[in-house]
């Protein structure tokens, strides 16, 4: 059994990305996996501060929920990372967590976390920035030495008001395709 793990970088609890990360991880259980989901809007995870004390100590000095986050994203197999586009970019949740994540790994953990792991990104947005998300989440990814599979469109999707992303054939069969593929991937790399 895999676990696949869906990070929701809205903080509006309820919307479209949610949604549609939702639908991700209904195609992954449908393929064998066991599905988790964090809200970054219920999880609070501050910037990062570059002070450097993790490198000495392995331990964050941030009282927050951070490292249970980053636990969480350690212990999955599969990996969805999902945030709409504010203005042109990620929200400041998402890249608080990117930020932390990824150097916490880095200097705390050698760069080793998250190696081998099968991961890949969905963007949303009302009209533009859909890009601009999914690229920056996928260039964490792959700094991080996650392996994303290959779907045949790209996991974004169009929406505005919350339940708008529902509308969108396109965006939901994409996403449930990543779901699928990132599922049956980690399953083969467990075999």
């Amino acid at each position: 059994m895999v676990l696949v793990l869906g990070i929701v970088g809205s903080p509006r609890k309820g919307g479209n990305t949610e949604l549609i990360v939702e639908n991700a991880l209904k195609s992954a259980r449908e393929a064998g996996a066991e599905t988790d989901l964090i809200l970054l809007s219920e999880n609070k995870v501050e910037p990062c501060r570059a002070c450097d004390a993790c490198s000495k100590t392995g331990e964050c000095v941030i009282k927050d929920d951070f490292m249970h986050v980053f636990n969480r994203m350690a212990k999955a197999d599969g990996i969805i990372m999902a945030s709409p586009s504010y203005f042109e970019s990620m929200t400041p949740q998402m890249k608080a967590l990117i930020d932390r994540t990824g150097y916490y790994n880095s200097v705390a953990r050698g760069r080793t976390t998250f190696d081998g792991k099968v991961a890949g990104a969905i963007s949303i947005a009302r009209r533009t920035g859909l890009a601009n998300v999914w690229t920056q989440q996928l260039l964490f990814i792959l700094s991080q030495k996650m392996i994303v599979p290959g779907i045949t469109s790209y996991a974004n999707a169009v929406g505005s008001a919350p339940g708008d992303v529902l509308k969108d054939e396109e965006g939901m069969r994409a996403s449930s395709d990543l779901g699928k593929a990132i599922a049956e991937l980690a399953l083969r790399l467990k075999e």
